[in-house]
């Protein structure tokens, strides 16, 4: 797996849909970015996940000092993450009565917590950990709407969870869209698109991207990530 960064402290990688970030459970669920990327750099180590169905760009870390300071820089939200989605129906139009900023973006806030009894299954819960999630849409269909988000916090599912709490789950979602929505699309339509952050040891701005061609307009997506 080529990253699409490469420096002596830190790799920057673009993971496909379907895999997962880590091993999971059981000898069908070995493979995975990190031991993909750990045969080629033996050094490198994970400091943040993508959910197995999410692709996009995730950082590993050269070493455990380097695994130190760049989870530092996740824990004090020093990483700019931001995502696309394509989302059922149209939040703008649901959501006109949330305020919004300078910028257009809208805030969704919902402790999340994981649902035992259904696990992986995350919901929104009074007694879950505080999480909060910005969007904005970015073009809007009959069908479907295509979406940017900036998740604040990092919560497990967070953006699924958030998205589907307001009446918009994500397309292609086997986890929370209905099996209508489920079928519109054969992957589900989440996409970690920018990082931004200063190395942590050369204080060098970094910012990364790795677009996708997707649209609010059927097909909804037309590349392969």
């Amino acid at each position: 797996m080529t990253p699409i960064h490469e420096d002596a402290y830190l790799l920057v990688l673009e993971k496909p849909n379907g895999l997962l970030s880590v091993p999971g459970r059981g000898p069908d669920k070995q493979d995975c970015l990190s031991k993909r990327v750990q045969a080629l750099y033996p050094d490198a180590l994970i400091v943040h996940r993508l959910d197995q169905d999410t692709s996009g760009l995730l950082i590993m870390a050269r070493g455990i000092e380097a695994q130190r300071r760049l989870s530092k820089l996740f824990e004090i939200r020093q990483v700019q993450k931001r995502y696309v989605a394509v989302v059922a129906g149209q939040p703008e139009r649901t959501q006109a009565q949330v305020p919004t900023d300078e910028q257009g973006w809208r805030s969704i806030d919902g402790p999340i917590w994981l649902d035992w009894e259904r696990r992986p299954l995350h919901i929104i819960h009074p007694n879950g950990k505080a999480s909060r999630s910005h969007w904005r849409t970015l073009q809007t269909g009959d069908q479907a709407s295509l979406i940017e988000l900036e998740p604040v916090t990092g919560r497990t599912h967070q953006l699924r969870v958030h998205l589907q709490s307001i009446g918009h789950p994500m397309l292609g979602d086997s986890l929370y869209a209905p099996p209508d929505i489920q079928a519109l699309s054969p992957r589900l339509l989440l996409h970690a698109q920018e990082l931004a952050f200063v190395h942590p040891f050369t204080d060098q701005a970094l910012a990364f991207q790795a677009p996708v061609n997707w649209s609010a307009m059927a097909p909804f997506s037309t590349t392969g990530h």
